[in-house]
């Protein structure tokens, strides 16, 4: 498959990213070791994202 391809595969909305961000937190306990935060901080930019190309697709 190409990386464009691949890449659209992947796109998901903030509510998805949202979802997983808030069940690695609870999975976590409240406190992310090094590979959870390395995790946190990138569905962090892919909710940030998200919500801009959701907020571009609505304007």
């Amino acid at each position: 498959m190409s990386p464009i391809r691949e890449t659209r595969r992947l796109v998901r909305s903030s509510a998805e990213v949202n979802e997983q961000i808030r069940a690695l937190w609870l999975r976590a306990g409240g406190t992310l070791s090094t590979e959870q935060r390395r995790e946190y901080e990138a569905l962090v930019t892919e909710w940030a994202e998200a919500m801009r190309r959701e907020i571009v697709e609505a304007a």
